[in-house]
């Protein structure tokens, strides 16, 4: 999403009539609450279940995730989870409650696989990846533990970052556990050692153990991955850092699906309504359907 561009422009909104501060955040929420620009029938019928508190944290009570599943079903669902980029702690609309990850997760439950959104601390402008990095984690433990009760394969996991929560892919590349069949990115950080905004918080040990590139020759077995690239993205030094990604990864021979929007702005895929943006989006539901097909 827009985070790091737009994130800083949110304050609390006042009662008093439009002042700067109020149609900037109006701006923003306008923009967070815009849907996915592609559509597919059965999304208006996806079940959901909101408001799951996956972790108990003394003053983090929005720790919570919503599950998207398919009105009906047939055996044991496929597991996408989404993960956030960065929000500032005070912000009072969390981004599971966005209408843009409430698209996501009902395009996802409608292609015939279960979606998870979910709260967690990657922060603005402190990244603050040490904790969110266990919040993922637990994130994705919890939904593990509870797959069987809610109808889903907790061995056929997807993971897709947005944005700076890109970074969060590192856990799942370092040693990739068998569970997770495949990750995807859209717009994402994935070489922050390079990123102005990280190295102002984070020591040199932490700038590469949260750079995805670094794990590329950590490990042989990379999940196949899809990559979603902004041209025109406006986000300092995310571009940069993606295309060095992508290169290294191709170098190592990678399984990778790689598709580049020329015009794309960050968050294109629901801020540019073209025929580019969804030939993307759905190019990467059928990448997620692929690869989370076969147990």
């Amino acid at each position: 999403m827009l985070l790091l561009a737009l994130v800083s422009l949110l304050p609390s909104v006042c009662v008093e009539a439009q002042s700067p501060s109020d149609q900037e955040a109006k701006a923003f929420l306008d923009q967070v609450n815009k849907p996915v620009v592609y559509s597919i029938p059965g999304m208006e019928e996806a079940k959901i279940r909101s408001g799951i508190i996956y972790k108990r944290q003394t003053g983090a009570s929005f720790l919570q995730m919503d599950l998207y599943t398919p009105a009906s079903t047939s055996g044991l669902l496929p597991i996408v989870i989404l993960i956030h980029g960065g929000v500032e702690s005070d912000d009072p609309l969390k981004p599971k409650d966005w209408g843009f990850y409430k698209s996501w997760g009902r395009l996802i439950a409608a292609s015939g696989m279960a979606a998870v959104t979910f709260n967690h601390r990657v922060g603005f402008p402190d990244p603050n990846l040490e904790t969110a990095s266990h919040d993922v984690t637990d994130l994705v433990a919890f939904v593990r533990a509870h797959s069987g009760e809610w109808g889903l394969d907790g061995n056929r996991i997807c993971l897709a970052a947005y944005s700076a929560g890109g970074p969060m892919l590192s856990m799942a590349m370092h040693e990739t556990p068998s569970y997770i069949h495949c990750l995807v990115a859209f717009y994402a950080f994935l070489d922050i050692q390079q990123s102005a905004l990280h190295k102002k918080y984070m020591s040199e040990r932490q700038l590469k153990e949260f750079s995805p590139i670094a794990q590329l020759g950590q490990n042989e077995h990379i999940p196949p991955m899809f990559i979603a690239r902004a041209g025109k993205d406006q986000i300092p030094d995310l571009e940069p850092g993606l295309d060095r990604f992508v290169a290294e990864a191709v170098r190592r021979n990678v399984a990778l699906e790689f598709i580049n929007h020329p015009t794309g702005v960050h968050s294109f895929d629901n801020q540019v309504d073209d025929d580019r943006s969804r030939e993307i989006v759905r190019a990467a539901i059928q990448f997620m359907k692929l690869h989370l097909s076969s147990p």
